[in-house]
């Protein structure tokens, strides 16, 4: 197998290198209990995955809706109480208690990025959902409008839910405020910055770009950052947490790929001010 020398070692400071290396796989991202007793820690688990685009710029996007049982479920429904819902003009009327997930950089099938998104429901109504057609397309309707109003967004309703995949990315561990119980629950993903850390620009692509991926590489671009030695970073099989110290950058990441955690690569360009992490992927 040949590699791109280039891609791994052009321009960069041998010793950040090792320095920043000698980080990976640290246990940045532990599994933290919420220190706010008026929230809980919750692991959805996957339901389906949704396939639309926005209607701005026709870019994929996926919508995992997810099932928990600390979702209140939603008032009592009959089939026909539905059925006039759909005919109505303003369906979300009736309200479904959801919590919707922050935006991720996802990588689909075809070696696209694309953004995914994740909306839990309760585990019970899912599964009624699962058993009704009318249901599931109802609890699909009112997640997009869930999106769209939080994110400003406009989602095609041309969706497509996907057979063979349960979401896109992976589910991850999240908070979920309890004391007070809005119409939609918002969640908050868990993070070890503070909350003015911000979110840096990064890109993902494959190696080689045509053919079977064997690299994932993500570029991301730190502006301010003059030393390896402020950043803390964990790579596991399908995620990426990293964290510029004091407060400075925060970013975590899920990808559609598993990659081989123990021969990743990170090296930093101090002059660029760009992080190349190289991630060998492990062929299924």
């Amino acid at each position: 197998m040949t590699t791109d020398s280039t891609l791994l070692n052009s321009e960069m400071e041998l010793e950040q290198q090792e320095d920043l290396y000698q980080q990976l796989l640290s246990q940045t991202v532990g599994s933290l209990q919420a220190e706010n007793p008026d929230s809980k820690v919750v692991r959805p688990q996957p339901g389906i995955c949704v396939k639309t685009v926005s209607e701005k710029d026709k870019q994929k996007v996926f919508v995992n809706i997810c099932q928990s049982n600390l979702v209140p479920p939603p008032p009592e429904l009959s089939k026909e109480e539905l059925v006039e819902l759909l005919q109505s003009e303003d369906p979300s009327g009736y309200r479904v208690p959801m919590s919707l997930g922050e935006p991720h950089a996802e990588v689909d099938n075809n070696s696209q990025g694309c953004t995914a998104y994740d909306v839990v429901i309760n585990q019970e109504f899912f599964q009624k959902c699962q058993g009704e057609a009318l249901f599931q397309q109802f609890v699909i309707m009112v997640s997009l409008e869930g999106l769209e109003n939080k994110y400003k967004l406009m989602l095609s309703r041309e969706w497509k839910v996907l057979k063979n995949r349960k979401f896109l990315g992976s589910v991850s561990e999240q908070n979920i405020r309890t004391k007070s119980k809005p119409v939609i629950e918002e969640l908050q993903p868990q993070e070890t910055s503070s909350p003015i850390a911000k979110r840096p620009e990064f890109t993902l692509f494959v190696e080689p770009p045509a053919g079977v991926p064997e690299y994932l590489i993500a570029e991301i671009k730190l502006p301010g950052v003059v030393s390896s030695r402020s950043l803390v970073l964990d790579v596991g099989e399908d995620r990426l947490v990293l964290t510029a110290r004091p407060s400075l950058y925060h970013l975590d990441i899920f990808h559609s790929f598993v990659v081989d955690q123990d021969m990743s690569v990170a090296q930093y360009n101090s002059s660029t001010q760009v992080l190349t992490i190289t991630l060998p992927l492990v062929s299924s």
